[in-house]
């Protein structure tokens, strides 16, 4: 693999590697999404000609996108009042609000 090819795979790993910790969480029970994707990025591309690595790089770009757009997606269901579960959306406002004074919510017990 050239230098080239190894500032963009580098690249394409931080766009992935920050848009799945913004988009899906860092949360103990979603941790395997970030271990798959260093696991995949660490194997050894020897034997791998050009053409497959730009294939995974693309791919991975593509995932990147995807998480993105779902996300957007979802946000702008929020917007308009689509029928949304909306409780996850207004834990994250009604906990960013109490930050902003200094306070933080009590977890809610769930049996």
């Amino acid at each position: 693999m050239g230098a080239g090819e190894a500032l963009k795979a580098a690249k394409v790993y931080r766009e992935l590697m920050k848009t799945v910790k913004k988009q899906i969480g860092k949360e103990e029970h979603k941790i395997h999404f970030g271990d798959f994707i260093k696991s995949e990025f660490r194997k050894n591309g020897d034997g791998l000609g050009p053409s497959v690595i730009q294939q995974k790089a693309k791919l991975a770009s593509d995932y990147a996108y995807l998480l993105n757009s779902v996300h957007n997606h979802q946000d702008l269901l929020f917007t308009y009042n689509i029928a949304v579960d909306r409780s996850d959306e207004m834990k994250k406002v009604l906990g960013k609000s109490a930050a902003s004074v200094g306070l933080q919510l009590p977890e809610v017990y769930q049996p």
